[in-house]
């Protein structure tokens, strides 16, 4: 066969008929390869000229792992709790992090760009956070590739390993019951996109905790953001320039809760005198921001260390003790940006 000037993994591994997982795990001199497949692999290497990049080649004789994230959140607040969560893991653990967001002009996953970059350059595990964790075609991609990976609040119908989450259903229903206990009844909810997963549980814990007090939700209060500030500074104007404005808002997450308070503020509205505002995640912001925000405190950071934890073991000696699915604690972080609703004089 005529030597290629540059080779890929998956050209290896079609020479080779196996897997390109096999292929990086020659690679990196595991011996969970059979040795009849090593030296198969190891020959279509030397017949297609295959040189691996520096990264592999600085991997061998290191127990850490090179550890792809990919990612394709419009949460800035998210993604920042998430990546300092996982560097730190990382660091603590000693393995590598290579970040990628894979996109292509029409927002959509390109799957091919996911296996060139990671399974070229070694990596040897996947951390899927959301929304990508909800995209079957992507899980289905990385269970035919055999690289191992773990799905952040993943959409629970899919069938996947590794997984850590919370409750967001139980989490968006304790945040409306303290809404409701402190005398609001007329409360909007300002949704994430409503084709996410963690969307639709949010709004359905909102949904259970409004139908165990026998109230009537106003479709007008129910108004779609996208995760970001600019979304929800325009959702809660619309809401709070209505006929009937609520008494309070509930933003599915901290950036949108930071754009409806903003919101309010450019309307001449005192947080939370004339309206509440909370919000979900707890992210950095959360308590810089005036007044500082009433949220659910989502455990980005312990998920990212859960998540790395979980591979580690996964791709080791540990390999049986690798938890499929873990569900992390949250909790209700009560600050100055909700009270009770404003007596009509």
């Amino acid at each position: 066969m005529t030597k290629r000037q540059n080779a890929t993994i998956k050209d290896v591994a079609e020479l080779a008929n196996v897997s390109q997982m096999t292929v990086s795990r020659v690679l990196n001199d595991q011996d969970t390869v059979r040795d009849s497949t090593r030296k198969r692999v190891q020959t279509a290497m030397r017949e297609l000229n295959y040189r691996p990049n520096i990264m592999a080649r600085n991997l061998a004789g290191r127990s850490g792992l090179f550890i792809g994230l990919i990612y394709r959140n419009p949460s800035y607040g998210y993604l920042s709790e998430f990546l300092m969560g996982a560097l730190n893991a990382c660091r603590e653990l000693g393995h590598y992090l290579i970040v990628e967001e894979p996109l292509v002009d029409d927002n959509m996953v390109d799957l091919d760009l996911i296996e060139k970059r990671f399974l070229d350059t070694s990596v040897q595990a996947l951390i899927v956070i959301p929304p990508l964790s909800d995209d079957p075609k992507l899980i289905e991609t990385l269970q035919s590739i055999g690289i191992p990976f773990v799905c952040v609040s993943p959409n629970p119908d899919l069938e996947i390993g590794l997984s850590v989450g919370m409750d967001d259903r139980d989490a968006a229903e304790d945040m409306t019951e303290y809404l409701l206990s402190m005398g609001h009844r007329r409360i909007a909810l300002i949704t994430g996109p409503r084709d996410l997963v963690s969307s639709e549980l949010r709004l359905n814990g909102f949904k259970d905790a409004m139908g165990k007090h026998d109230l009537e939700i106003d479709p007008s209060l129910l108004v779609s953001g996208d995760f970001t500030y600019v979304s929800g500074m325009q959702a809660a104007s619309e809401l709070l320039s209505s006929d009937e404005p609520p008494t309070a808002i509930f933003a599915c997450n901290d950036d949108m809760a930071s754009g409806a308070i903003a919101a309010a503020h450019k309307l001449g509205l005192d947080v939370p005198l004339d309206v509440s505002v909370v919000g979900f995640d707890d992210t950095a912001n959360a308590s810089a921001m005036w007044p500082p925000l009433t949220t659910v405190r989502q455990p980005i950071r312990e998920m990212a260390h859960s998540a790395i934890k979980s591979l580690a073991k996964s791709v080791g000696k540990d390999a049986a003790l690798a938890t499929e699915s873990q569900t992390l604690d949250y909790e209700l972080i009560v600050r100055k940006s909700a009270g009770p609703p404003k007596q009509s004089d």
